[in-house]
């Protein structure tokens, strides 16, 4: 069983809790470390970024297309629809001699508000070998289709694990 909204972690100094995160979603500009590696090779390394914060979300890591190495993004096939980014395209994303399908997305064009999204990229931690933010190793977040990155910067409990869609 997984705690409930009710149950809100309360944030220690230097911590956020997501349930402080406002809904619509904030993005806001990062200059934190973010590092990715995938089949062994680091594919990613930016102080570029930025965080979109949401309700009972872990913060997404939007960054950059252009600070992958060269050939790490691949276009995947399919599309989904957030009612407050837009419509987000898919990426497979290569390291070394791993692929990861479609474990990266982008919104070409994404609605208002949103702008600073285009021309970047988020990854779901899961599918790469390690992703960090300033050195700390990015925990996933729970369930299959949210990309949240989980430090200890940050508290729950967080939407994703089974029993938490209605939140």
């Amino acid at each position: 069983m997984h705690p409930s909204p009710a149950q809100r972690v309360v944030p220690q100094p230097g911590q956020e809790s997501v349930w402080d995160y406002p809904r619509p979603p904030r993005v806001e500009p990062s200059a934190e470390r973010i590092v990715v590696v995938l089949g062994g090779q680091r594919i990613l390394d930016t102080t570029d970024s930025v965080r979109v914060l949401e309700t009972s979300h872990p913060p997404v890591y939007y960054v950059p297309r252009a600070a992958f190495v060269s050939g790490a993004l691949t276009d995947a096939r399919g599309s989904s629809f957030c009612e407050f980014k837009g419509v987000a395209g898919y990426l497979s994303v290569r390291g070394g001699t791993e692929t990861a399908p479609s474990a990266a997305w982008y919104y070409a064009n994404p609605s208002k508000g949103f702008e600073s999204l285009a021309g970047r990229v988020a990854l779901y931690p899961a599918s790469m070998d390690s992703c960090t933010v300033d050195g700390e190793t990015v925990t996933r977040q729970e369930g299959d289709f949210y990309g949240g990155w989980i430090t200890s910067r940050v508290v729950g409990p967080f939407k994703g694990a089974p029993g938490t869609l209605g939140w």
